[in-house]
């Protein structure tokens, strides 16, 4: 067990592991497993096919049972890129100013993991019900992590049923959220010498008749109101993204393929079957069939608990919160919620801050989040006040 930090210290050194998607976040799991390792404490380690990426999931106190009580609190290792212009500090390296601790990831969301982490080592010899830590590997990817652990963990290997997501929310809670459904569209054609262009067939060309296609659907979708749209009141509807477009290899070659990515927030409560279908009809008004293969990549689900579940009601009286409320970003929470827990959504810091050169997280909020938790773990843990 390493020696204990302070929070702020503590999410100085996560925030120092490079764990963007595309690095093995080896290195910065193995030092969280250290960091908690004590007698009593259970570490399991659910790898990814390729040995190069780990879910934790850290158990404290009793074994969970078929009671599914305690608490899990969960949260993301890896982070998005840092690649873009506009850093004023190394955004590997914590720095501090008008009370922001700003880095890639302190604010999505190495400092709820910081907060978390020592919360549970607090309360460790105390507690009379499980508390749980899931981390999860490739949230940024599509919730690549919490995918695998969902196929791969055994269903008597129980859980307790609330769990705290600590994705940014500004310190509200969140009871469901939209998912992201991740398409690609692929054209093919003929390559050819573009001198003589008539021996081949260009992918590219066709793609800008789908792109049109995919605008349409778009203003369609903007149109409809689906179910838990009031949720969502600046995008009460599924939001279309095309995303990327790539193809042809040189200008003087007759592309024979072209790409297309988009992205489809939908809804709680949405299926994304019938999107597929509905993006696949698109683009073949715009092209033939044969030429044009329309396929899901990835799916992060939306989110969705009742007004009832336990910590989402444990929150409310808590934060003294009495509106309901969307967010339009996908989580973890979508998957874990196929696994029959009840996921909610509260952390420090804001979404607007996530994602961009200077990210965020005020101190003020941390502190604030840590006394949240804090008193989650006594209410479900420690005292076990609700079950």
């Amino acid at each position: 067990m390493a020696a204990r930090l302070q929070d702020v210290e503590l999410l100085r050194r996560l925030v120092a592991f490079d764990s963007t998607s595309v690095h093995s976040n080896l290195p910065i799991a193995d030092w969280i497993a250290d960091y908690v390792d004590a007698p009593g404490v259970e570490i399991d380690r659910d790898r990814s096919e390729d040995g190069r990426k780990t879910n934790l999931v850290v158990r404290f106190g009793p074994e969970p049972d078929a009671e599914c009580a305690g608490l899990v609190l969960s949260g993301h290792m890896d982070v998005v890129p840092a690649g873009e212009s506009g850093w004023v500090t190394d955004p590997f390296e914590l720095s501090e100013r008008s009370g922001k601790l700003a880095a890639r990831g302190a604010c999505d969301m190495k400092g709820f993991l910081a907060l978390a982490l020592n919360r549970a080592l607090d309360a460790a010899d105390n507690l009379r019900a499980p508390l749980v830590l899931v981390l999860t590997y490739d949230e940024e990817l599509g919730c690549l992590g919490a995918q695998h652990l969902a196929a791969s963990w055994q269903p008597e290997r129980f859980l307790p049923r609330a769990v705290l997501i600590g994705e940014p929310t500004s310190l509200r809670a969140v009871r469901l959220h939209k998912g992201h459904f991740r398409i690609r569209i692929t054209l093919t054609g003929t390559s050819a010498h573009s001198a003589y262009p008539h021996r081949g067939v260009n992918a590219v060309e066709p793609a800008g008749r789908v792109i049109c296609a995919l605008s349409e659907l778009r203003k369609r979708l903007e149109a409809e109101r689906p179910e838990y749209g009031e949720h969502f009141p600046q995008v009460p509807f599924v939001a279309l993204n095309v995303a990327r477009v790539e193809g042809g290899t040189a200008i003087n070659v007759v592309p024979d393929r072209c790409v297309i990515d988009i992205g489809l927030r939908p809804l709680p409560g949405m299926e994304s079957g019938p999107l597929l279908d509905r993006v696949r009809e698109a683009a073949l008004s715009a092209t033939p069939a044969e030429a044009c293969e329309v396929r899901a990549l990835h799916e992060s689900p939306p989110l969705l608990v009742g007004e009832d579940a336990v910590l989402y009601r444990e929150l409310l009286e808590l934060l003294g919160q009495n509106d309901a409320f969307g967010v339009s970003f996908a989580s973890d929470g979508g998957v874990l919620r196929k696994m029959g827990l009840e996921p909610v959504l509260f952390g420090p810091g804001s979404i607007e801050t996530a994602h961009k050169p200077n990210e965020y997280v005020p101190r003020d909020e941390l502190r604030r989040a840590s006394d949240v938790v804090g008193e989650l773990i006594r209410r479900f843990c420690v005292d076990r006040t609700v079950a």
